[in-house]
Order: C-alpha cells, then sequence, then structure tokens
C-alpha cells in the first residue's frame, strides 16, 4: 500500500505521464482510425465507349451508378489512356470496342477491355473484383435478354447464390480496424510507461533505499502495477467511447469478459514493462527497449493488419510469442462476434500465462538486484571497518 500511495502521488505531479497514459490513447485512435481505411470506394475511372451505341452506354452506366466507381473521363481513343494512368489521373478503365452493339446484337462473344492500375496490389485487386462482378451481372442479363427475344424461353441459372455476410454487413474497415488500434496502442502505451517506473528510481538515487528496506521484491513489483492498471484500464475504455462515438463500434458480447481480456493483457504488458526497466539503467535505453519489444511486434505479427494465416510457417510460429495476436483475437470476437468464453478460454488462458511470465521474470530480476544491493552495502561497511 505505501508503495501504491506513492506511485499515486508521484503519477499526479507528473502531467507528461498522465498526457501520455490518458491522452495519447484517444489522440492515436483519432489520427489512425481516420488514417487508416482499407474500404475501396470512389475509384476514378475513365471509359471509352469506341462503339457509341445505347448498348455500350448501358455497359458504362453500371459503373458510374455504384459508389465504387467515379467516372472522370469520357474517352474517343484509348491511346489517351496511357498518359492518364501514368499520372496517376484515373486507377481503371472500360474500353469499349466498336463492334461492341453488333457482336450483342448478333448473339456473337463481345469481347471488352478492362485496364487497372496495379501499383497498389490490395487496392487493384479489390478494384478488379467489383469490376468482374458488374461485366458478370451484365453478359448474365444480356445472354437473358437474346434467349427471350429469340423465342427460347427465359434462362435460367443453375446456381442461385444469396451472399451472406455476417458480424460485418457494411464491410466497414473500422469495424475491423478499431479493435486492432486498441490492441497497438494499449500495448505501446502500458510497455512504455511503464518502463520509467524503476529506472526512474535509479536515476534519481532512491532505489538503494527501497532495495535495503524491509519491502520484498513481490511487494515493489505489485505496488508498482496496480496504479497503472486502473490508469491503463480507463485509458482503454476512453478508447472503447470514441470507438463507439466516431466509428459506430459497439460490444457485442460480454462486457465482463472483455473487461478480463483487457485485465490480463494490461497487467502482462506493465509486467514487460517492469522487467524492462530492472535490467535498464537509463530511461533513454529503457524506452527504446520497450518502443522495440512492443511497437514493431504488435504492428507486424499480431494480425492487426497483416492476417496471421498469409504469413510463412516460421513466422506464424513466431506470432505465438507476441500477445497482442491473442488479445486480438479476443477482442474481434467479443466486439464483433459476440463470442463467448468457450470460443476464447484459450486466448484468455495465454494471456494470463504471460502476464504471470512477465510478472514473475520482473519479480526474480528485482530480487537479484536487491540481494546484489544489500551484498555490496554490507561489503562497504566490512571496508570502512
Amino acid at each position: 500500500m505505501a508503495i501504491i500511495r506513492k506511485e499515486i502521488l508521484q503519477i499526479s505531479r507528473d502531467v507528461r505521464t498522465l498526457a501520455f497514459i490518458l491522452g495519447l490513447p484517444a489522440l492515436l485512435l483519432l489520427m489512425f482510425g481516420f488514417a487508416l481505411n482499407f474500404d475501396v470506394k470512389h475509384i476514378p475511372f475513365a471509359v471509352c465507349d469506341e462503339s457509341r451505341s445505347a448498348a455500350g452506354r448501358e455497359l458504362a452506366g453500371r459503373f458510374t451508378r455504384t459508389e465504387y466507381f467515379d467516372l472522370k473521363y469520357n474517352l474517343s481513343d484509348s491511346r489517351d489512356l496511357d498518359h492518364l494512368m501514368g499520372e496517376d489521373r484515373v486507377k481503371a478503365a472500360l474500353v469499349i470496342p466498336g463492334d461492341f452493339a453488333d457482336n450483342l446484337a448478333a448473339g456473337r462473344p463481345a469481347p471488352v477491355q478492362v485496364i487497372v492500375d496495379g501499383t497498389n496490389a490490395a487496392s487493384a485487386s479489390t478494384a478488379a473484383g467489383y469490376i468482374a462482378a458488374i461485366l458478370q451481372d451484365y453478359s448474365l442479363r444480356a445472354t437473358t435478354e437474346i434467349f427471350e427475344a429469340r423465342g427460347l424461353g427465359r434462362l435460367s441459372t443453375p446456381l442461385n447464390v444469396e451472399t451472406r455476410v455476417w458480424f460485418n454487413p457494411e464491410l466497414r474497415s473500422a469495424n475491423f480496424l478499431v479493435p486492432g488500434l486498441m490492441a497497438f496502442i494499449l500495448m505501446v502505451i502500458v510497455v512504455v510507461s511503464t518502463a520509467f517506473s524503476i529506472v526512474r528510481e535509479k536515476e534519481r538515487g532512491t532505489m538503494e533505499q527501497i532495495l535495503v528496506s524491509p519491502l520484498r521484491p513481490l511487494e515493489l513489483i505489485v505496488g508498482k502495477t496496480i496504479p497503472y492498471v486502473f490508469l491503463s484500464l480507463i485509458s482503454s475504455h476512453a478508447v472503447l467511447f470514441l470507438g463507439y462515438v466516431l466509428f459506430g463500434v459497439s460490444i457485442k458480447g460480454n462486457y465482463f469478459l472483455l473487461l478480463l481480456a483487457m485485465t490480463l493483457f494490461v497487467i502482462g504488458g506493465l509486467g514487460q514493462g517492469l522487467f524492462i526497466s530492472t535490467i535498464t539503467r537509463t530511461q533513454q535505453v529503457a524506452f527504446q527497449l520497450a518502443l522495440l519489444s512492443s511497437f514493431l511486434p504488435t504492428f507486424v505479427l499480431s494480425g492487426f493488419i497483416f492476417p496471421v494465416r498469409n504469413m510463412p510457417a516460421v513466422i506464424q510460429a513466431a506470432t505465438y510469442l507476441v500477445p497482442s495476436r491473442f488479445f486480438l483475437d479476443a477482442l474481434r470476437g467479443i466486439i464483433l462476434k459476440g463470442a463467448g468464453i468457450g470460443a476464447l478460454w484459450e486466448d484468455l488462458l495465454l494471456l494470463a500465462g504471460f502476464a504471470a511470465l512477465t510478472l514473475g521474470a520482473s519479480v526474480l530480476k528485482m530480487r537479484n538486484t536487491a540481494d546484489e544491493g544489500k551484498g555490496g552495502k554490507i561489503k562497504r561497511r566490512r571496508a570502512l571497518r
């Protein structure tokens, strides 16, 4: 309790630490939430209709009537597409040949050309998928009209596909990103903030007094952890609130299960920060280690941006060392799917194991440091005698 009171007083007097723990997560959510967006819409689009026919205009109109494509240029010569693509004015284009309407009316194959800027592979793949779906629908309708015009009856397809998207019907990238941002922000904040905790005592010269006091290493670690746990939980709830207000991401599952996952993850991150603090001597080195061990693994290996299943087998094995992966699975399961303990118990168990490991390592390192400090003090007393 003495260490808890001391930490609370010290944090309350340190405006920068309070701003870092409470204000920075909200700021990062605003920045990343609006900047990161995987929704591919309003693609700059060009049409070159060399047929100048009603059928060509109907096909081009199917693209302009959606929110995915914005018609920027209506060309008469396909050679104009070279400099438009080169100058990044359009990202996709449709070329309708001059004999398009005649081929369509005669029931012959009516080829069209689609050009997509592949500079950004993800956006290009999505755009190509949109175009393929529009052309397929148009082709099916045109074939049906030809059958009816020839008196062959109405064409019926053997497969009737009805796609239903669960958990994110509108396919909004915010629903995918906000839980990931929460895991990413929390991991960086809690590790960096507590990495300064013990090393600050070393720089001020108060650590030697603490080490020779009756205080045990476990009591010191727990006392320094508890205030940061509550501050981190307040910060995480602020992120949840902003995610709901700004991006419409609400909690579909059990709140107390989410609170348990957050608590385990925060304790593990704090334990990691405290361990870094016990093995470093300056705040500068502690900051660098904390940032290196939290920022890069969480951003790259947790599944926040890059799906883990698409990584090589060796990298997938390495992701099991990143606690953010399990926390992110739990977050998306609870917030988006409304999953229960039956689906998430493995993630929660691994988060608990990570928390126990980091706190245990911090206690052991602090115990060794305390023994070394007491041994050094005894040697100095003997030397003075």
